[in-house]
């Protein structure tokens, strides 16, 4: 089994700074794509970044420029610097991963984490 842990979630100014961290843990599995996602009160869930085994990423419009996503593949680790937040910000941020799991037979997972909240006060 593999969970994902994320932290760093909380109440910040407009034009503020966050950073969002998501650990998996487990036993016997490799991480391919991971990244993070959000949802806003009455609003879907969205893709925010995401970062693929050879550090290519992906953005949002909405947030390009502002947040960075990065990895620590030793520490099977997921980063979402977040700066000059706004208001429309205001979210749970759920980090996900494309999981493999390598014994006792190879088979493909998709693990969500529970979520952090942040929320950016105007």
């Amino acid at each position: 089994q593999v969970q994902l842990v994320e932290s760093g979630g909380g109440l910040v100014q407009t034009g503020g700074s966050l950073r969002l961290s998501c650990a998996a843990s487990g036993s016997a599995f490799r991480l391919n794509v991971m990244g993070w996602y959000r949802q806003a009160p009455g609003q879907q869930r969205e893709l925010v970044a995401a970062i693929a085994n050879n550090s290519s990423t992906n953005y949002a419009d909405s947030v390009k420029g502002r947040f960075t996503i990065s990895r620590d593949v030793a520490k099977d680790t997921v980063y979402l610097q977040m700066n000059n937040l706004k208001p429309e910000d205001t979210a749970v941020y759920y980090c996900n991963a494309a999981v493999v799991i390598v014994t006792p037979a190879i088979r493909n997972l998709e693990v969500w984490g529970l979520g952090t909240l942040v929320t950016v006060s105007s």
